[in-house]
């Protein structure tokens, strides 16, 4: 979904979320280590999802399907299948499908030869009707809406069922109108439980180890590509899973999503590492920029103006403030010292953070326009990147979690331009 169309969405969405219900959060100094490897002292090993806590999610799923108006909602396979029933399935013409009703039992739909290996998955006693490869798998969607009581109503569609098959099951079925599932989807993953909180907290601490694994590593003459397996073979190495690095030289760091021109490490480089892995399905997302041997004056205002910038967002992180009023803070100080305005360069290109969960990007996001209010359980990116083509780039990338008391982050902030974290010197 386009950010405009995110933006127009939050007022909705918003309205439809308050007074959900939440568990309450860990408390803020409890860290947890990742599951693969040894917990640190004082942390307990994080433990997978649990069935029990997946039909939480479907109950508050079908609440908010009564909310809104909603008979049932479509899924395809994908984060939010895993989210509500713990099933991966690959995506292929050929659609496997969850029709999750707000009453009655949830029903798949399956190519009729992969029957065996989907009961695997959801359970010899599961609703799961197959087709063949000359019949319509949406006849059986349109079955299965039928049979919970739903020949006329309002389907929700996840926003990531592809178009082929939300238009296949408004033709067969007429008589339901297909819609956004939206405000059920991201009503449920936009807060995240205890158990999905210590997820985060671990992939994060694996990505820190990572860093102070491979940051004393550094050499001149190294191609940002061998920096970037040196993050990947450490973060599997420390339990991560699906590592990727992005790492950046000298002029390249001005580039967010990096640049095409190869560029070897140099002496007084800007290093820029935006890094991360997932732990059991749940992702990190950390930047770092440092300098390559002993930082100029301009690298250092630079980098001094990005931690203020990235400070007065986390201050505006308060429980009823809207999220684009945290992008409005960040951005703010970034204007008044001369760049930008707006996403003009040199400043900040692109919005102040992002959600995160079980994917790295997801609803919703630190950026102007959004007044979806912040509320507890909400996790997001505080990553307001400042980029001088040209000359460098500096951002810092920490996750965090909305708690009644502020943000907490996962990750301890960058402390100087050569102490990437606490006690990591570089250089």
């Amino acid at each position: 979904m386009s950010d405009l169309s995110r933006r127009d969405f939050s007022a909705t969405l918003a309205a439809s979320l308050l007074g959900a219900a939440m568990p309450p959060l860990a408390a803020a100094d409890e860290r947890h280590a990742p599951g693969p490897r040894p917990a640190a002292a004082g942390r307990a090993a994080p433990q997978p999802i649990t069935a029990e806590e997946r039909a939480q999610r479907v109950e508050k799923a079908r609440r908010l399907m009564r909310e809104n108006g909603l008979g049932a909602i479509l899924l395809e396979p994908g984060t939010s299948m895993s989210y509500f029933a713990g099933v991966r399935w690959g995506l292929s013409e050929r659609p496997f499908l969850l029709v999750l009703p707000a009453r009655g039992e949830p029903a798949w739909v399956c190519p009729a030869f992969e029957e065996a290996r989907a009961r695997e998955l959801t359970g010899e006693q599961a609703d799961v009707r197959v087709w063949q490869e000359d019949e319509s798998p949406y006849r059986q969607v349109a079955r299965i809406l039928a049979d919970r009581g739903m020949k006329t109503g309002k389907l929700g569609v996840e926003e990531r069922v592809r178009f082929f098959i939300a238009d296949g099951v408004r033709l067969a079925a007429p008589g339901v109108q297909v819609v956004s599932a939206d405000a059920v989807t991201a009503g449920c993953r936009m807060f995240k439980s205890p158990a999905e909180l210590a997820l985060l907290q671990a992939a994060n601490d694996v990505t820190v180890g990572a860093f102070r694994e491979v940051l004393p590593k550094l050499k001149e003459g190294m191609a940002p590509e061998e920096v970037s397996g040196l993050f990947g073979a450490a973060h599997r190495k420390l339990g991560g899973s699906n590592p990727w690095a992005l790492v950046l030289f000298g002029e390249a760091s001005a580039f967010p999503h990096g640049t095409t021109k190869p560029r070897l490490l140099r002496e007084g480089d800007t290093v820029l590492m935006d890094i991360g892995c997932s732990v059991e399905g749940y992702q990190s997302d950390v930047t770092r920029t440092v300098v390559f041997g002993a930082p100029t004056a301009r690298q250092r205002e630079i980098w001094a103006l990005e931690q203020r910038a990235q400070n007065a967002a986390a201050a505006a992180v308060r429980v009823g403030n809207t999220c684009d009023a945290v992008d409005r803070a960040a951005r703010g100080v970034i204007e008044a010292a001369g760049f930008g305005p707006g996403y003009k360069l040199p400043g900040l290109p692109h919005r102040t953070g992002h959600g995160i969960g079980m994917d790295g990007h997801e609803w919703t996001n630190f950026v102007k326009g959004n007044m979806t209010r912040l509320q507890p359980g909400m996790c997001f990116s505080d990553e307001p990147t400042i980029a001088i083509y040209g000359e460098f780039g500096v951002r810092f990338e920490d996750c965090l979690v909305v708690t009644e008391n502020g943000p907490r982050f996962f990750t301890d902030l960058s402390v100087g331009i050569q102490e990437p974290f606490p006690g990591m010197k570089v250089g």
